[in-house]
């Protein structure tokens, strides 16, 4: 492990650098990656993002968005760092293969166990966003329009828009400069918000397979594969189920292909980044997800008995 500081002094000695972040990516890390690739870029470096998955609709508005480049296994790229954010370097899909270069991670996951030696994890960092803003002060990079767009939506997307408990006075002050920038938060929300009336539709229908078990402790959403590819967003799916009176455990599985299904668990106590990283995954302790490779049915209820084993231990 490093400190920031030395992470600050690989990236400023690097001539050109690849920035990548997990499958199944969320606001922190396409907002992380796109801050990163801008800031790198204004202080005269070569800089792309490589994320080896299907974008998010809803964070289309970021700045850079469009220059994200999905590569496929028989690409060869060289770069003096690989640069993995928002996540341990075995959730980057082929981009381990892609790319030829020195790895530098930064993450704030408490499941990343650091396993190459300059890896740089907070995990009292509200989000990788976070890290990123503190980060880009070391590297003496003034913060600029477009960062900031990238780091607010970061901050506010992991945070829940600042309901969750990670939210701190460290994160809420890192905001405000985003917002002396020239940050719209009432445009970012509106943006990322909207669904298309199919996405609505679909919400509609996920609903209706709410199950409740763990005895009213664990609620969850299960999405065939049929439901699953109706829906060009899941996002805030899960945000409908957690609020519900009793529930420590909310989770959403959704079947992406025959025999593979993801799950994001959102909880108000229990850890779930442990149940995460029984199947592989990991994340924090109120939120987590992983991939398991195993038919929807099966994978539906190897979910439900580890969720009520955790509560019920």
């Amino acid at each position: 492990m490093i400190e920031l500081k030395d992470a600050a002094e690989i990236l400023k000695a690097a001539k050109k650098i690849a920035v990548t972040a997990h499958v199944n990516p969320d606001g922190d890390a396409i907002g992380s990656a796109l801050a990163m690739m801008n800031a790198l870029k204004n202080a005269g470096k070569e800089a792309s993002v490589l994320i080896d998955d299907e974008l998010p609709r809803h964070l289309s508005c970021l700045p850079g968005f469009n220059e994200i480049i999905r590569p496929n296994e028989n690409d060869k790229i060289t770069a003096d760092i690989l640069l993995v954010l928002d996540t341990a370097t075995d959730r980057i899909g082929c981009v381990n293969k892609v790319v030829s270069a020195k790895i530098l991670n930064i993450d704030h996951h408490i499941t990343n166990k650091g396993e190459h030696e300059s890896t740089y994890v907070d995990a009292t960092a509200a989000a990788t966003a976070e890290i990123i803003f503190d980060l880009l002060k070391l590297m003496g990079i003034s913060l600029d329009i477009n960062s900031a767009n990238c780091l607010y939506l970061g901050m506010a997307t992991d945070t829940g828009f600042f309901k969750y408990a990670n939210t701190k006075s460290r994160t809420l002050r890192a905001v405000a400069d985003c917002l002396d920038v020239g940050v719209k938060p009432n445009e970012i929300s509106e943006f990322t918000e909207q669904k298309s009336f199919e996405t609505v539709h679909t919400m509609v229908l996920a609903l209706n397979t709410i199950e409740l078990f763990a005895n009213g402790k664990a609620a969850g959403i299960f999405l065939d594969e049929e439901l699953t590819n109706k829906a060009e967003t899941t996002e805030g799916f899960i945000d409908q189920i957690r609020i519900i009176e009793g529930v420590d455990i909310a989770v959403l599985l959704k079947c992406k292909k025959s025999g593979e299904c993801r799950i994001s668990m959102r909880s108000k106590g229990k850890d779930v980044a442990k149940i995460a990283e029984s199947f592989g995954g990991g994340g924090h302790v109120r939120a987590a997800g992983a991939t398991i490779k195993l038919p929807f049915e099966e994978a539906k209820q190897t979910v439900i008995n580890a969720i009520t084993k955790a509560l019920d231990n």
